[in-house]
């Protein structure tokens, strides 16, 4: 069994928390068997562990995800980076190509997609189990996992079932009425989860690729119809399966139901009077948020931006927020983060960039150079190295560095690095960074 992981969002409904970069799946505000905190993306991928799926698992997504996912995720976990958005049938014929061709899993194999942020107990990823079986039974080409619906909702497609578990038909996000009956008839929520054989999806892939190969499905990605699997390929099988699992399942997606599943009422530094009534604050921020009087408020406070809603009105906060205009404020990377304190333009058309950076122990930055910019890095705490144009010197607290455009330079942390960078160009933005072919590995000694 293969697993596809559909990662993508542009981080609006979740702002300031979330951006462009870091999207909803990667915040670390549920709570884990640990007593810390875990993203939804590390909630799923645990929870296939636990289900005791032995599957590879492909996360399909786009380049400004790969170093939060490469944070959150194992190392085993393989990433395919869409060369431009183009909506999930593309998406999904470019991670199947991977297994295909690079993996070299087999055709006949069956493949799982779903949606890489679902709220749902363990069960949901046991029923695959059932659903691969199905696949290779025969009988359907496509194989659909469908939610035993707790309500009459208008969001969500609902699956109608026919006899033995094929597929009637569908009905796209009925009125209520209309969907109270379809519950009454055994209706089921479309979950956005498919199987199919490997081949399949490659035979109908080829109406748009003379070639399989991955390398080929990359180089001529804005080929493949720009639409989603459903209408492209679910909506044009005939022999379809339906799967039905009734544990819980939640969209996620929003505050008001993110804040239905935080065990504690606040994140972060946070001072909340006793009077609060159904509210949450999650505060990022290093300085302290204090809340008095407050009910059925969300309160969300980050380096992009702090919010205060009713948590019924945050449901609809996207069209207030999406022309907001402004570089992320906060990155996860694979060896740490960043924090931006400050982003200024001056007469002269300099801007300058200042942030904290934090490097994990034990981790390293890639080898990069910068183009366009210069950096003064100063080393607030802890110890590592620094390799600079092929020059290795030790950094402990105090020192500072100078960094000119074009020198090649990477650090790694011996013990958490806590730094403060300082950014100087005629233009900041972070396109201006290359990765070069270097391994640490390449250093004696």
């Amino acid at each position: 069994m293969n697993i596809v992981l559909l990662s993508g969002g542009s981080g609006k409904r979740l702002w300031p928390l979330s951006n462009e970069i870091r999207s909803k799946q990667f915040l670390k505000l549920l709570s884990d068997a640990d007593g810390g905190y875990e993203s939804m993306v590390q909630r799923v991928y645990r929870q296939i562990v636990q289900a005791g799926i032995d599957a590879d698992i492909v996360v399909a997504t786009s380049a400004t995800q790969v170093e939060s996912i490469r944070g959150q995720l194992p190392d085993d976990v393989d990433i395919v980076i869409e060369p431009e958005r183009r909506n999930t049938f593309p998406a999904i014929v470019l991670a199947a190509s991977y297994l295909l061709s690079v993996k070299r899993m087999e055709p006949e194999e069956t493949v799982i997609v779903l949606p890489v942020d679902p709220y749902v107990d363990v069960a949901y990823f046991e029923a695959f189990k059932q659903m691969d079986a199905r696949v290779q039974q025969g009988g359907a080409d496509i194989v659909l996992m469908g939610i035993a619906p707790s309500y009459p909702s208008e969001k969500y497609g609902y699956i109608i079932p026919g006899a033995d578990g094929t597929v009637k038909g569908f009905k796209e996000k009925p009125d209520e009425a209309a969907a109270k009956m379809l519950i009454e008839k055994g209706a089921l929520w479309n979950a956005g989860v498919f199987a199919f054989r490997l081949k399949y999806l490659m035979d109908i892939a080829g109406k748009y690729l003379e070639s399989m190969d991955f390398s080929d499905v990359v180089k001529h990605y804005p080929d493949l119809k720009k639409d989603s699997f459903d209408y492209e390929v679910v909506e044009k099988t005939e022999a379809l399966a339906v799967v039905p699992y009734s544990g819980a399942w939640k969209d996620i997606g929003t505050w008001n139901t993110l804040t239905e599943e935080m065990k504690e009422q606040s994140i972060g530094d946070v001072i909340m009077g006793e009077e609060c009534v159904n509210t949450h604050v999650v505060n990022e921020l290093s300085i302290p948020v204090v809340v008095l009087g407050a009910q059925d408020l969300v309160v969300a406070a980050g380096q992009d931006g702090i919010l205060v809603s009713d948590k019924h009105k945050s449901s609809y906060i996207k069209p207030y927020v999406e022309n907001i205009d402004s570089r992320p404020m906060y990155e996860e990377r694979r060896w740490g983060e960043y924090k931006v304190y400050d982003y200024s333009k001056y007469a002269d058309g300099t801007k300058s960039l200042t942030k904290h950076v934090t490097v994990n122990a034990g981790c390293a930055q890639d080898y990069h150079v910068h183009r366009y910019k210069d950096e003064v890095i100063t080393v607030a705490n802890g110890r590592g190295e620094l390799v600079i144009d092929g020059c290795l010197m030790k950094l402990s607290r105090g020192d500072t560095i100078s960094i000119r455009r074009g020198q090649k330079h990477a650090i790694r942390a011996f013990e958490d690095l806590q730094l403060i960078s300082v950014q100087i160009s005629e233009d900041n933005t972070e396109g201006d960074t290359e990765i070069l072919d270097w391994s640490w590995s390449a250093l004696q000694g």
